[in-house]
């Protein structure tokens, strides 16, 4: 299966790696210039969209962000299929059951080319779908559903190029931080009207009309609720918990629960392997929320072309989802606890599966954490170099630390989302992780450029 995917990523043309790894500065060029390029095709309509008044399918706000896509443009399907081929594959890998050697580079390379074929036909189907949505003449369907193709393409190139060394980082990295970013700053500072309503939409615009003689309401301020709009505003509020979640998730990320071990080269030295106190990362909530968006997305698919024929199906959807969707602001707790309540259990619970899941399929499991110290030649003291008993004692932190992770980071997210954070509770956890993964390797390719020695030490 994986060499049937491979030889369809092989059609495709490919990036050639640098012959001469370029300088840092060329490197942040190249990703800036990324950028400006995914900033361009999520602001273009595809042909001829803006000929019929029409935008296309109204995707789950958690879908936009993660996937990095807007609706009825070139980035209509985003990095979706690059991020979906990705976590089937590792889950498959993971589970064993695709017998794949990642420290081959042979398997490596088969594994990328996999990736990247069935990335394409992810590309292919959803494309269609979305393209099929309009119920617009065939020949304008084939037109739009072309665009969305080339639109995915383009950006599965941009990533593989700048994952091969023309950029830093990502571009999956690069186009969910854009996604967030755009959110969070349109919801600071969008210089617009709200429909319906004198207000603007932005939080620092309606602040200063507020001051120039506006009349400051109580509602929209803390709730986010302005009368006549039937969902939730930016608030200050929301701008308040964006910050702080911030530093609270910078604070927890830097914490690691750490675990003596010696080497059996120097046995009377010891040293510590760091665990990260936030072990699963981001992943338990990323998933919940994908799969409960896509059950949303079923929904609203089923709801326009089944509503008539299987009405029963809609309306089963249609009260499940209910309680599928986040709550967008404190006034909810209020007026709908119990929905709440119920949305808050299944994220939690889902949450703690998805990262025992995820812990035991991506080679996080205390056995692979067991082999993984004795093939590097390090022991824990007072302990036999026996896999079982390593194992063992690995349990009795990466458990714990699995289920404690995967309830912080889905509690943060709720709080995100009772209190309007900007660009929802999920969107944070990933920009922050993302924040810190570029600061990182920014400040490593700074220390090689600046030590010309330390590229010699580590191969580089």
């Amino acid at each position: 299966m994986l060499k049937f995917f491979a030889v369809i990523g092989d059609y495709f043309p490919s990036t050639p790696k640098p012959a001469r790894r370029p300088d840092l500065k060329f490197r942040l060029l190249f990703t800036l210039a990324s950028l400006v390029i995914y900033y361009a095709m999520a602001s273009t309509l595809v042909y001829p969209l803006a000929k019929y008044g029409v935008t296309g399918v109204q995707l789950p706000t958690l879908i936009s962000i993660v996937f990095a896509s807007q609706q009825g443009t070139l980035a209509q399907l985003g990095i979706g299929p690059i991020v979906t081929a990705g976590l089937i594959l590792q889950i498959l890998v993971g589970a064993k059951i695709l017998n794949i050697d990642l420290r081959d580079p042979e398997g490596r390379r088969l594994f990328t080319q996999s990736q990247k074929g069935l990335a394409i036909i992810i590309a292919i189907v959803e494309g269609l779908g979305y393209a099929m949505y309009y119920r617009l003449e065939s020949y304008v369907t084939l037109i739009i559903f072309a665009q969305f193709m080339l639109g995915a393409i383009f950006l599965l190139m941009i990533d593989e190029t700048i994952q091969k060394g023309w950029g830093i980082g990502s571009g999956v990295s690069l186009f969910i931080l854009a996604g967030v970013a755009r959110s969070i700053v349109w919801d600071i500072f969008a210089p617009v009207k709200i429909p319906g309503t004198d207000e603007y939409h932005g939080i620092i615009p309606y602040l200063i009309q507020t001051v120039m003689g506006g009349s400051l309401s109580s509602e929209r301020l803390f709730y986010g609720y302005v009368a006549g709009v039937n969902r939730a505003v930016p608030s200050l509020t929301g701008l308040i918990s964006v910050l702080l979640l911030m530093f609270v998730l910078i604070y927890l990320q830097g914490i690691k629960v750490h675990i003596p071990v010696t080497t059996q080269r120097a046995p009377g030295i010891r040293a510590r392997v760091p665990l990260q106190f936030l072990y699963v990362t981001n992943i338990p909530i990323l998933l919940v929320g994908i799969l409960f968006s896509d059950l949303i997305l079923f929904y609203n698919i089923a709801s326009t072309y089944l509503a008539d024929s299987v009405p029963w199906l809609a309306n089963a959807l249609s009260a499940a989802v209910t309680y599928l969707a986040p709550p967008s602001s404190l006034i909810e707790i209020y007026v709908n606890p119990l929905r709440v309540t119920a949305y808050a259990v299944l994220l939690l619970v889902l949450a703690v599966l998805f990262g025992y899941m995820w812990v035991e399929i991506a080679g996080l499991n205390p056995a692979a954490q067991a082999e993984n110290l004795i093939n590097s030649g390090l022991e824990i003291p007072g302990i036999r170099r026996n896999p079982k008993v390593l194992e063992s004692l690995l349990a009795k932190y990466i458990y714990p630390l699995t289920v404690l992770s995967s309830l912080i980071v889905a509690l943060i997210a709720l709080v995100a989302d009772i209190f309007s954070a900007y660009g929802t509770g999920t969107g944070i956890l990933l920009t922050v992780g993302i924040l810190q993964q570029y600061y990182t390797m920014i400040a490593y390719e700074r220390a090689l450029e600046a030590y010309p020695l330390l590229k010699r030490l580590i191969g580089e």
